[in-house]
């Protein structure tokens, strides 16, 4: 299957820009072959927190419609990075998913905050998972931060997920430990990542390096430190195989985990 990753040099608080550009690249993606294609986070407006009221989409309408339309007219799958979004005055980051005949298929909003970019100040999180199927890869989505918390991801696999999608906006000083950690989970969840970073423009600092990891965390894909669409060619069948080899579901032992946490 071919997986179309956006690398986005998303605008600060350029809004009508980044739609534009957002369009661009899907289209290009959908014209080359891509099947499945995915954003980065927050690409609406990029971290204008304090602008978030102005700046956020309402109730995500635009969003969605947009996303919506390009999924049907294209007959393609959008995994729809994250926006900014303003509900009933509280503002949230926000994934919606769309398969390949315009119907929303995962909504979810990031369930870990990140205090090093006074997230929490600004934005209340999530508190539902992201499973959804697109026609008949089974997946999952969770938002940049989130990857710190193994058990967060645990929880979309054990869900069936074979393959976690990961829009992020993670910084250049922090970008090994993204590496690292996007491999650890692909390899303890004996699936698939696909993890798509942005671009910063000049002020912010952000390089990209998005990546494919493969369930035995082989790296089948890292992105330039420039924007860029990419196009890879994806076998997402080898999951079970990978699964049986090593059976760490089966040998995982939960009612002692619970039995510890609870004394």
């Amino acid at each position: 299957m071919k997986i179309g990753c956006i690398q986005l040099n998303v605008g600060f608080g350029k809004v009508d820009e980044n739609y534009e550009r957002a369009e661009k690249f899907i289209r290009e993606a959908a014209a080359g072959g891509a099947e499945i294609i995915v954003l980065p986070e927050m690409w609406n407006t990029g971290y204008a927190l304090e602008k978030l009221d102005e700046l956020s989409d309402v109730n995500g309408e635009r969003t969605k419609v947009f996303l919506s339309g390009l999924a049907k007219e294209l007959a393609i799958h959008i995994v729809g990075g994250s926006v900014s979004v303003k509900c009933d005055d509280k503002f949230y980051n926000t994934m919606y998913t769309y398969n390949r005949d315009g119907e929303l298929v995962g909504e979810y909003s990031k369930v870990h905050l990140f205090r090093l970019m006074d997230e929490h100040l600004y934005l209340e999180s999530g508190n539902e998972m992201n499973r959804f199927a697109l026609g008949e890869l089974e997946a999952g989505g969770v938002i940049c931060y989130d990857i710190r918390f193994p058990e967060w991801l645990r929880t979309h696999a054990l869900d069936g997920a074979k393959v976690l999608f990961v829009p992020a906006q993670w910084p250049t000083p922090r970008i090994d430990h993204w590496k690292i950690l996007l491999q650890a989970r692909a390899i303890e969840n004996q699936c698939f990542v696909v993890a798509v970073n942005r671009i910063a423009r000049k002020v912010e600092n952000f390089n990209g390096q998005s990546m494919i990891i493969g369930p035995w965390g082989e790296v089948l894909w890292t992105g330039a430190e420039d924007e860029e669409l990419a196009i890879i060619d994806v076998d997402f069948s080898n999951v079970e195989e990978v699964r049986g080899r090593i059976p760490v579901y089966e040998d995982r032992r939960p009612g002692l985990y619970e039995k510890v946490i609870k004394e």
